[in-house]
């Protein structure tokens, strides 16, 4: 009851004073219009205007009601810059902490109650810096006050804290806006208007919320740093950990602009892509691929025959390949562009500082500015019961495991349905092994469309690979020489015997070791860094799979780039990471490719969008190449041709889908690429050719009603 009573005189409140119009007193027009009447009142009784000014600002305040901006001007006017300031001050204040105690009254329970868990995270940020956090929206408001009293007023900050974050933190706006008053008051002709005074006050309100900014970075700084002892000199410009894309890439950039950069690596240069991931399977499917064409050559009108083939020497094209790509990210390589390469384990000893354990003995400790971390990931193994006995392989050991068999694994069980497990599950299949690949989720490639997870599916069955969806893994087993694996599908067992298990269930990144946890970087499966890949410490970096929220090479690559050119440029400026196009691929067969917005993320973000879809059986390369299956789809804004996102399906689609990632970077609608000569016959023409189903459904139906009746007439 004290709730509903209080909510009923809050709307009570709301609805008289909209009812009797009196916002038309908060207006900065209306303000105009009273001052000459509130300075008469003011001189008949000063304290009581006073007082009835400061409790109308409370009123204000209190019930979220629009023109608290408009009154603090007319503080300046009415009282002066002292005078308004204190009563603007701590009747905005009071008013502020009345609002956030009654959202916290009324509120807080039933939202915590119902969303707790969601919220848990926000909950431990508020309990560790909800002070500092409260005081950045105050100095710098990103968001309305009403809705921060209202929104803190569901957290578990407390009211003394909120209130003194409030009155320190809006003082400096408040001054701001209050001296503007001053100014205004004084306005009585056109030659008040371009008053030195003025203008400067009215410049104040603009460049205020940017060196709000500024002091409120350098605060963070001074805070961050508190404890650390910063160097007189450096060593370095830039220290980066590891040695993979995003690790090569910064240090690049680094040594492209002049700066003195190490880079350091303990394992193998080029890091997962290159020895573990993109290059080795690609080459593995190469080869598979091969293989299934061969099987299936009288598709082509030539004769089939089974391929006779050593697996070690596939095994040994594969590091064949790896060896070849090599210079690309070597030592030599990077040496000569500039950059320091020390092999060994680092560790951040604080934020200025790296110690490297080498690994030929010793150790060497650089100070430097700025230090990007890029440590990657590692394969996630799921901590199954039985499984170190039987033994696994992962995407990073496997190829060293199968270097030296003379033929693939007979019986192949792959855990895991997303990109890396189906990739491989299908390569080693049409290698010969019987594959069972088991997903926990109903569909395998589950971040894909429904249709797409079906062509997959039914490619996979037809190359003999058993697909084993909805089941979770329960244990291993291992019976003398016998490896079993048993999983659990509604409420029933099944024991599935194999000669190898490949873990395939995801990536996570590499988190311990090199001293985060000795500085208090916030790690939450990833590094933790804002949208500059800041870390805590605002020189130190993250970027690749160890800062998320991707893990593509190609990403790690983009990504590197901010870090490298916001630690040395970020004193000038910084720039923000742009993740608005990202495409990525999975090289099965049919391949799938995509960018932006597929139809089941539409839906589950509840954004409205326009499906177009173009079929590859109707495209003449496709049925020439006898590749004519898989489909282009996209995804378009309601009644437009802007791109939201692109679903390719079929031979080559990784290729076909960069035509679409410049159209959406560089916003050219489908309209652009319809108009765009594309050379016949190619698969790229599918491009073309949905840009052109968008556009038959979007063809003036009225206009072409009268053409019609204008060439009937042309005709006589």
């Amino acid at each position: 009851m004290k709730k509903i009573t209080i909510i009923v005189v809050a709307a009570v409140v709301v609805l008289v004073f909209f009812a009797l119009d009196m916002n038309r007193f908060l207006t900065l027009d209306g303000l105009k219009a009273s001052l000459g009447q509130f300075e008469i009142w003011r001189a008949a009784s000063p304290v009581f205007v006073g007082f009835a000014f400061f409790s109308l600002y409370v009123l204000v305040a209190a019930f979220s009601l629009p023109g608290a901006a408009v009154m603090t001007l007319a503080a300046g006017a009415l009282f002066g810059l002292l005078e308004g300031t204190v009563i603007v001050s701590f009747a905005s204040s009071i008013g502020a902490t009345l609002a956030f105690l009654a959202s916290r009254y009324l509120l807080r329970d039933t939202i915590q109650n119902r969303f707790g868990g969601r919220l848990k995270a926000i909950n431990d940020g508020m309990a560790r810096e909800g002070a500092f956090y409260l005081f950045t929206l105050r100095l710098v408001p990103l968001f309305p006050f009403f809705l921060v009293n209202l929104l803190m007023g569901l957290t578990p900050i407390r009211a003394r804290s909120f209130y003194w974050v409030s009155q320190v933190g809006m003082l400096a706006g408040t001054l701001v806006y209050v001296n503007a008053g001053t100014q205004l008051a004084k306005i009585s002709g056109l030659s008040g208007i371009v008053s030195p005074r003025l203008l400067i006050s009215f410049a104040l309100l603009g460049v205020f919320p940017l060196l709000a900014k500024r002091f409120l970075n350098f605060l963070q700084r001074r805070r961050v740093y508190a404890k650390w002892q910063r160097p007189q000199r450096f060593d370095r410009n830039l220290v980066v950990i590891g040695g993979g894309a995003a690790g090569l890439v910064s240090a690049y950039i680094g040594a492209a602009v002049k700066a003195k950069v190490t880079l350091i690596e303990a394992h193998k240069m080029g890091g997962d892509c290159l020895n573990y991931g993109c290059v080795p399977s690609k080459a593995l499917i190469k080869s598979s691929r091969l293989a299934h064409q061969m099987r299936h050559a009288d598709h082509y009108g030539l004769a089939a025959a089974e391929p006779k083939f050593s697996f070690r020497k596939v095994m040994a094209r594969v590091h064949e390949i790896i060896r070849a790509v090599e210079p690309h990210d070597s030592v030599e390589r990077y040496t000569r562009l500039g950059v320091e390469v020390l092999r060994g384990y680092a560790r951040v000893v604080d934020p200025w500082t790296v110690e490297v354990a080498l690994n030929d003995g010793g150790t060497q400790r650089l100070t430097t500015r700025s230090i990007v971390i890029a440590a990657g990931a590692r394969p996630f193994v799921p901590a199954l019961p039985g499984i170190e006995d039987v033994g696994y392989l992962t995407s990073d050991t496997l190829w060293e495991a199968f270097a030296k068999l003379d033929e693939p694994p007979a019986r192949l069980v792959v855990l895991g349905g997303g990109t890396i497990g189906c990739e491989l599950a299908q390569s080693f299949a049409r290698l010969g092994s019987q594959v069972t690949q088991i997903q926990r989720g109903p569909r395998i490639l589950p971040n894909e469309d429904e249709e797409v997870s079906a062509l997959a599916r039914a490619a996979f069955e037809r190359d003999g690979i058993t697909v084993l969806t909805g089941q979770q893994a329960v244990r291993c087993e291992l019976e003398g020489e016998r490896k079993f694996i048993v999983v659990e599908h509604g409420g029933a067992e099944r024991r599935i015997e194999f000669d190898a298990l490949l873990c395939a269930v995801g990536r996570v990144a590499r988190l311990s070791g090199y001293g985060l946890e000795e500085l208090g970087i916030p790690t939450d499966r990833t590094v933790v860094t804002n949208e500059y890949l800041e870390t805590l410490y605002p020189n130190i970096f993250a970027a690749g799979d160890v800062a998320g929220p991707y893990q593509f090479t190609h990403t790690a690559a983009h990504q590197a780039w901010y870090a490298a050119v916001n630690a040395l440029f970020g004193d000038f400026r910084k720039f923000k990471v742009d993740y608005s196009v990202v495409p990525w691929a999975t090289f099965i067969e049919p391949e799938v490719a995509r960018v932006g917005l597929n139809e089941q993320e539409a839906k589950k973000k509840g954004i409205a969008c326009e499906v177009t879809k173009y079929g590859l059986d109707d495209l003449d390369r496709a049925i020439a190449d006898g590749t004519a299956h898989g489909f282009v789809k996209v995804l378009t804004v309601p009644g437009k041709d802007r791109i939201l996102g692109v679903t390719l399906v079929g031979e080559h689609a990784g290729d076909l889908l960069a035509e679409f990632v410049l159209a959406m970077k560089h916003g050219l609608g489908l309209s652009k690429i319809l108009g765009t000569i594309h050379t016949y016959p190619t698969l790229a023409e599918a491009n073309k050719y949905v840009a052109g189903e968008w556009k038959r459904a979007h063809a003036p139906q009225r206009v072409l009603a009268w053409l019609s009746r204008y060439h009937a007439w042309k005709r006589g």
